[in-house]
This record gives structure tokens, C-alpha cells and sequence, in this order.
């Protein structure tokens, strides 16, 4: 967690899918290639200068094809298991295409292991990386709403400018920005509404909830009736990086001060939120 260096606005920024640093006990057969395209490179970068401008940042350094903090915890692939998980599990969408707590493919065809997994190992990814990431966020937004009266808690990743055989819009070239809320639920609408405005306004083709509605920490941690909203903000690569190399393209350094524009922006805009 990284707190302000100056004043603090009421927003939190997370970015629970820009880690890469590869856990030794990880064991996928997954190619480093296939890989990279589940990580939302550089993302915990482009919004990075949020500190300078009061706001708290949470950024995860695990790799989310190792454990996705953007799944619920019971949100597991039991084909993945040697054995019977101890209790109850309740897969969602997200799992049957492979992509849930634990991840059974990285790309379509392109498994990520070549063995089962122990109940073990996963109850200790959950418990060493799941777990601490989401309590870290848990308690800025916390912090921040007891400070300032009410808090946005803005949800940063990104999405391939095109969807594959995984995702839902599968083959579909996708907008500049998806700005989502659960379709209202998780932030007042009005503030969504604001926000997908202010980046069309600098020329980014940007839509709301489509294609994504929001994941689970947005749906966590957003209850806008007790000063709490959430939502996710998806920039398509396309916009700031090489999707081959996973490098940072030309555009990069723009996209970083317009993410620095946007969070100074927000924090006046919440205010009036209180």
C-alpha cells in the first residue's frame, strides 16, 4: 500500500492484476507468453502518481494467474483439485471459462497446469496473497472514508483490445475505456456517469458496463449509501502498449498524466459526494 504524500482526497486506486513477480511454489507448465497476457501490465504504473495527489494506492505484486484477488474465494475450479474442497464451492461464469479464483487456462487451448492441485496449496495462496491484499484495501477504504466522510474506490485494470475464445465478446474490438458499476449498483450512477463523460470528453471512445460490469472487489467494497463507491476502470492496451512484446508503447506517458488529471479531478468531483 502506498499512502499520500500530501493532503488525501477521498480515493483509493487498486490494481489487483499488475503483479508479476512469479511465487517459487507457482508450478504452472503455462509458457511466460501466454502468461503475460492475463497481467494488466504497467497498470499499478499508469495510475502510480495518484500518491502525489493524495491518494491511497494498492497495487498487488502476485501474479493473478496464480490468484486472482478480483474472485470471490469460493470461486473455484474443482477439476483443478486432487482432492474435495472442505466445503461448499460456488463457481461462477468466470470459472467455467476457466478464469476463476485458481485459473485452469491462460489462453484458450493453453492450460496452466499438468497436474492437479492439493486443497493445500491453494488454501496457502489464499491465506499468504488473497487474503492480505484484500484486507490491505479493506482497511484504506476504511482509513480514507473515516477521513474524509466518504470515499471512491476506483478499481484499475486492463483488457486486450480484442477478446478471445475465453471472454464474453469474443472476437470484438473493444472501446478505449470501460468504466463499470454493476449497473448501478456499487457506485451512484450519477458518478459513473461522470467519470465514462470526462474521458470521452479527451477524445476515448468509452462505454459503460460493456464488456465488463465490474468484478468482485467492486461489488465488495461499493455500497454508495454508506459513502462507499466503487468502480472499475478497464483501458484497452491498445491505447498505451506493444500487446506482442508487453512493452510500453508511444502513448504511454500521456495515458499516466491523464490517469494523474483524472484522480485530481475525482477527488473534487467526491467531494461533493459527502
Amino acid at each position: 500500500m502506498s499512502l499520500p504524500s500530501v493532503a488525501p482526497i477521498p480515493v483509493v486506486v487498486d490494481s489487483p492484476h499488475s503483479g508479476l513477480e512469479m511465487p517459487p511454489e507457482f508450478g504452472t507448465t503455462a509458457p511466460m507468453a501466454a502468461l503475460k497476457t492475463t497481467w494488466d501490465a504497467f497498470v499499478d504504473e499508469l495510475w502510480g502518481d495518484a500518491v502525489a495527489f493524495g491518494a491511497t494506492v494498492v497495487t498487488a505484486t502476485f501474479p493473478r494467474a496464480f490468484v486472482d484477488a478480483n474472485r470471490r474465494e469460493d470461486d473455484i475450479d474443482e477439476t483443478l483439485l486432487a482432492e474435495p474442497w472442505p466445503v461448499a464451492l460456488t463457481p461462477t461464469d468466470y470459472t467455467q471459462r476457466g478464469m476463476g479464483l485458481i485459473r485452469r487456462n491462460a489462453l484458450p487451448d493453453v492450460p496452466m497446469y499438468a497436474r492437479k492441485l492439493s486443497v493445500a496449496e491453494v488454501q496457502a495462496r489464499i491465506a499468504q496473497y488473497y487474503r492480505p491484499y484484500r484486507r490491505a484495501l479493506a482497511d484504506a477504504i476504511r482509513d480514507v472514508r473515516a477521513t474524509c466522510g466518504v470515499v471512491v474506490h476506483l478499481n484499475g485494470h486492463s483488457m486486450k483490445s480484442r477478446g478471445n475464445a475465453m471472454n464474453i465478446d469474443a472476437g470484438v474490438l473493444r472501446p478505449d475505456v470501460v468504466v463499470s458499476d454493476r449497473h448501478g449498483t456499487t457506485a451512484d450512477p450519477a458518478l459513473t456517469e461522470w467519470a465514462a463523460a470526462w474521458f470521452t470528453e479527451r477524445g476515448l471512445r468509452t462505454q459503460i458496463n460493456v464488456p465488463y460490469q465490474g468484478g468482485d472487489l467492486v461489488r465488495t467494497f461499493g455500497a454508495p449509501a454508506e459513502g462507499r463507491h466503487s468502480i472499475q476502470i478497464e483501458f484497452n492496451r491498445a491505447l498505451y502498449m506493444d500487446e506482442a512484446q508487453f512493452t510500453r508503447g508511444p502513448r504511454f506517458d500521456e495515458l499516466r498524466t491523464l490517469c494523474r488529471d483524472f484522480v485530481v479531478a475525482l477527488g473534487r468531483h467526491a467531494e461533493a459526494l459527502t
